[in-house]
């Protein structure tokens, strides 16, 4: 069997890139790696300009990402859920967090995504269909558009339908739920003690309903749950994500990890294995954000050790290609237009 080469991996990396313009390291990252999208911060956007001189700034990264990465299509993403969760300077509308503005979703979303496809932007990770049920939480909150999973499917659904009728990829997040930890996973593990049945009966459902209404991507949370999985967060958990998200909940969109460079994952597993192990439990798109400051080669590394794992293992290079094709679909619609229940299986 062949030894892929790093491009060969591409299609499963969104990565973070160092500033406003790209810097050595990105250039290389972007031209051995040809990842299939980029997930853009703070330190992307010129916050000091101007409206005309920012947008000039960001359009001319967005050609040079494309130029060095050698793709005329890829995920230009970002979050963007309002609130505290927010990137992009203004005149882009710094909403507050849903949870305030829930009965309007449908027509937030909608000016959400016009405003983000008019500056390129075709990835939002967001909803969060997080239940907020843990008043202790330091990541959900009020980012959560409820506290039942009834008021969570109804405004996540509308907001969800916003987003992607107006030309914007959504992503369902955080699966299986982080709203009833009390521990902020980019800085450590979160533990859940739930059994699977009570999981079902209000974390999973708003999951299950936006996947039966076409969600294209959802996310992992990188959480335990012991009862359901002792050793493995559900990003790395084949439990979580072929047992209950594929078959269970027969999701067959493209699931994308949470950020791998959070605390929670990365001191979990040395970077090389992340994305190995990362595969075999079901994901195909990796975050990777190069927290904090975009220095980090972390995606190289990852790369290298996804191409070492694919070459010793037949079943990984066919899950590594079947990955690639509903990517390279979803890339069509991201770049396009996509419409909701065209990736039901």
């Amino acid at each position: 069997m062949h030894h892929p080469h790093l491009s060969d991996v591409g299609h499963h990396f969104i990565v973070g890139l160092s500033g406003t313009r790209l810097s050595d390291l990105d250039k290389k990252i972007l031209s051995e790696l040809k990842p299939a999208g980029i997930l853009f911060l703070k330190r992307n956007f010129e916050f000091n300009l101007p409206y005309t001189e920012w947008l000039q700034s960001f359009s001319e990264l967005l050609s040079s990402i494309k130029e060095y990465a050698e793709r005329d299509r890829m995920f230009f993403s970002l979050d963007h859920e309002g609130g505290r969760v927010h990137r992009t300077p203004p005149p882009i509308t710094h909403f507050p967090e849903p949870i305030t503005f829930r009965e309007q979703s449908f027509d937030i979303a909608r000016t959400m995504a016009q405003e983000l496809r008019s500056i390129g932007i075709n990835v939002s990770w967001s909803p969060s269909v997080d239940i907020h049920t843990n008043p202790a939480n330091p990541v959900i909150g009020h980012r959560a558009f409820g506290t039942t999973a009834d008021e969570v499917i109804t405004f996540t659904s509308a907001f969800m339908r916003g987003l992607l009728e107006h030309g914007i990829m959504a992503c369902i997040k955080h699966f299986p739920g982080h709203g009833d930890t009390h521990l902020d996973s980019h800085i450590a593990l979160p533990t859940v003690d739930k059994s699977l049945d009570e999981l079902r009966s209000s974390e999973l459902k708003p999951f299950a309903a936006l996947i039966n209404q076409g969600a294209p991507m959802v996310m992992t949370s990188h959480i335990m749950f012991p009862k359901i999985d002792p050793t493995n967060p559900a990003t790395l958990s084949k439990i979580w994500l072929q047992d209950i998200l594929r078959e269970e909940l027969g999701f067959g969109g493209v699931i994308v990890t949470d950020d791998l460079d959070m605390k929670a994952i990365s001191e979990h597993k040395q970077d090389a294995d992340l994305s190995v192990h990362a595969l075999d439990a079901g994901c195909e798109l990796f975050i990777v954000a190069r927290y904090p400051d975009g220095s980090s080669d972390k995606p190289l590394t990852m790369a290298q050790g996804l191409c070492a794992g694919i070459a010793n293992s037949n079943e990984r290079a066919i899950r590594s290609n079947e990955a690639k094709e509903k990517i390279e679909y979803l890339l069509q619609f991201a770049v396009g237009h996509y419409t909701p229940h065209e990736l039901k299986n």
